[in-house]
């Protein structure tokens, strides 16, 4: 996979499109914010190293 950076507002606006979505301009900034955080949380999950031997569990029990 190519490491290219994603451009938050270029999604936002694209997902909009995709979702016939009426995002209004005075929103958009805020939607384009909240979707930067995520994409930080996203980023400390995602680079979480996990051992090469781990299973899935096939069922969650809390």
């Amino acid at each position: 996979m190519e490491d290219k950076e994603l451009n938050v507002g270029e999604y936002v606006d694209l997902m909009a499109l995709l979702l016939d979505l009426q995002l209004k301009d005075e929103y958009r900034d805020g939607v384009v914010a909240n979707f930067e955080r995520i994409k930080a949380i996203a980023q400390v999950v995602n680079e979480f190293a996990l051992p090469e031997d781990i299973e899935a569990a096939p069922t969650f029990e809390p």
